[in-house]
């Protein structure tokens, strides 16, 4: 579940070499783990094309034939590019040969049910050349199951760019790691269902995809002898008499997250409505932080416009050692203080384009890139929101979400992310656990409701009911 950029994996295969591994080892592991996992989506019925290209991508299509042949499956392999080129895959090409096996001649008028494309991998470079333009034109031309061999043909490796004609895969085996356009836009959406092969190297990569596993793992469990100070007393800054109702989900957010104790820094006439939902808050009316009591997290931002009395305010709750959320209207250009406790942002890309003054198609190609790059040079936690929503930490590593849907895709479910982060940061041990089981949550809630419902129907405060169910399912 590790991602890794074309050039981190280059280094991998290097340091692997260094250390005894061969490149010849690494390519059969390669071949024979894609031979296991793809050999569940086909059978021994089917005609199986594989269209292996001049480098290694090709010569793991080499190593795939050869397994397949091995057990008796009808597989042609063919060079539509030419014969490899690289020393690895000529190795192959003739161990493959002296097992006895040969192979075909590309042409536009043979048929497969299956096609695995082996042209390019992380080399494809864009746009593509005409010669690589005329296969994957013919691929997706085709009434076949296409699978492709670490990522498709025509879709760049580290950001969302694809050409035109790029390869519009069902399947796609990657190896060793997943690569960051998997989750970028709109790359993602060429990819099909994606595997992870593993090809016997240790994992070394700072960035991951988290897992349900994570989730249970690291999901706080309560015991006995607690009270609600045990969990913490937050603070949320939301709500106006306009929107009183982002302040009441994520109210709701952090009440069904398990905070302890919430008090809701809002107007009077908002906290009638925020009362009807959460009668567990408590309210101030007041932004003065010297009246407030101690508090174990802050979060600001949910229903708020942003001005100059706000823009105070965070920063008199920056200068506050405890977790500060920043969310909606607290998102702005400013100067982060290099703080001891975390600084948590949640901008979807909209809001992030503030912050960056970066397009929104720029961002949406390079989310994980720019998340990293905006959270080390600002020393703050970037949650950049939206299809598999990026989790950036200061110290370079993050993390990749894959729950959550279109479901999702209404106003206020953010809000209700922000309060669950305020109850998140407090009652785990660790920040990046923390952060990284709300989103997930959140996003699994997202998951939850169209099972049962579609993911049309669904609205912010169905969260109230969903929550615990959720919270349930993964504490057990």
């Amino acid at each position: 579940m590790y991602i890794y950029s074309g050039q981190q994996i280059k280094d991998v295969d290097a340091h692997a070499e260094q250390n005894g591994m061969s490149l010849f080892t690494l390519m059969e592991n390669a071949g024979n783990g894609l031979y296991h996992q793809i050999s569940k989506a086909i059978t021994r019925t089917e005609k199986i094309v594989i269209l292996a290209g001049k480098g290694n991508n090709g010569g793991d299509g080499i190593v795939l034939a050869r397994y397949l042949k091995n057990n008796r499956y009808h597989v042609s392999l063919m060079f539509p590019l030419g014969l490899p080129k690289t020393k690895t895959a000529e190795e192959h090409l003739a161990y493959y040969e002296a097992c006895g096996y040969d192979f075909n001649p590309f042409t536009e008028n043979i048929r497969a049910d299956v096609i695995i494309d082996g042209l390019l991998g992380v080399g494809s470079q864009l746009p593509l050349r005409e010669d690589v333009l005329e296969i994957t034109n013919w691929i997706n031309r085709q009434q076949a199951k296409v699978i492709a061999i670490d990522v498709p043909t025509g879709v760049a490796c580290d950001t969302g760019d694809v050409d035109d004609n790029a390869v519009k895969a069902n399947y796609t085996y990657v190896l060793h790691g997943y690569k960051p356009s998997a989750f970028l836009y709109p790359s993602s959406h060429y990819y099909g269902q994606t595997t992870v092969i593993d090809i016997g190297i240790l994992q070394s990569s700072r960035w991951k995809v988290w897992s349900e596993e994570e989730v249970r793992n690291t999901l706080p469990k309560r015991t006995g002898n607690t009270h609600k100070g045990t969990f913490g007393t937050g603070l949320l800054v939301a709500g106006s008499d306009e929107m009183p109702g982002s302040a009441a989900l994520a109210a709701i957010g952090a009440i069904r997250f398990g905070i302890g104790k919430l008090s809701v820094a809002t107007t009077r006439h908002a906290s009638i409505f925020i009362g009807r939902f959460t009668p567990e808050a408590t309210f101030l009316y007041e932004w003065s932080l010297t009246q407030q009591q101690a508090f174990s997290s802050m979060a600001i931002g949910p229903g708020l416009n942003p001005d100059q009395q706000l823009e105070q305010f965070v920063n008199d709750i920056l200068n506050k050692e405890v977790p500060v959320i920043l969310d909606a209207g607290a998102l702005s250009p400013r100067e982060y203080k290099k703080r001891q406790a975390p600084t948590i942002l949640t901008p979807h890309p909209g809001e992030f384009r503030r912050l960056t003054g970066e397009s929104s198609a720029h961002i949406q190609k390079n989310r994980i890139e720019l998340a990293s790059q905006f959270s080390q040079e600002n020393g703050v936690i970037v949650v950049l929101k939206g299809e598999w929503t990026v989790i950036a930490f200061p110290d370079g590593s993050g993390v990749i979400n894959p729950t959550g849907n279109r479901a999702l895709s209404k106003g206020g479910t953010g809000d209700t992310l922000t309060g669950m982060l305020v109850a998140s940061v407090h009652t785990h041990d660790g920040i990046k656990d923390a952060v990284a089981n709300a989103v997930y949550i959140h996003g699994a809630c997202g998951n939850k409701w169209t099972e049962q419902h579609g993911d049309q129907t669904m609205t912010a405060h169905d969260f109230d009911k969903l929550l615990p169910k959720v919270v349930y399912y993964f504490s057990n």
